[in-house]
């Protein structure tokens, strides 16, 4: 009986040592997609979700150029509200702190100008934003934004959005 117990526990070990250990998996050595890259528009849109999607500002930031300007209507008072660069980091962290989570989904581009060193481009958008499991809202609209680079090398930094959504 012991002879088969200790026959049994060899075997289990030197078919246990063919296996991989789900609580150890190997190193994966394949390259790494960057989680955005702001050297193409779509680039730059891929950044924008993940910041959404991710609720981080480590991503948002670098997407703002310095002179950043963000524009949206406000119905109720009838004229346009407008903020920079540091109030809109400001309010993003803000909502990415206070949200359980935002599903960003970019839709069609519905018209593009572009130049070398400086695009504008209107593009649709749904934003889902759950703030918590009763509280859901949806907004749907345009992003028309206006990005910028100052060599054809360098990435495009977004220097106005203006809203033109639902909300």
């Amino acid at each position: 009986m012991v002879k088969s117990s200790c026959t049994l526990a060899v075997a289990c070990v030197i078919l246990m040592s063919g296996c991989l250990n789900p609580f150890a998996p190997g190193i994966d050595t394949s390259p790494a997609e960057p989680i955005c890259d702001q050297k193409t528009i779509d680039g730059v849109f891929r950044c924008f979700q993940n910041a959404y999607t991710f609720r981080d500002t480590t991503v948002y930031g670098p997407l703002l150029d310095p002179n950043f300007v963000f524009v949206y209507f406000d119905y109720d008072k009838g004229i346009d509200v407008t903020w920079g660069r540091d109030d809109d980091m400001r309010k993003t962290y803000q909502l990415f702190q206070n949200v359980q989570k935002l599903d960003l989904i970019w839709n069609y581009t519905v018209s593009t100008s572009t130049e070398s060193t400086r695009v504008n481009i209107v593009r649709g958008f749904n934003l889902t934003v759950t703030w918590n499991p009763t509280e859901i809202e949806r907004i749907d609209g345009y992003a028309n934004m206006t990005m910028t680079r100052e060599r054809n090398i360098d990435p495009w930094k977004i220097v106005r959005w203006r809203d033109e959504s639902n909300y």
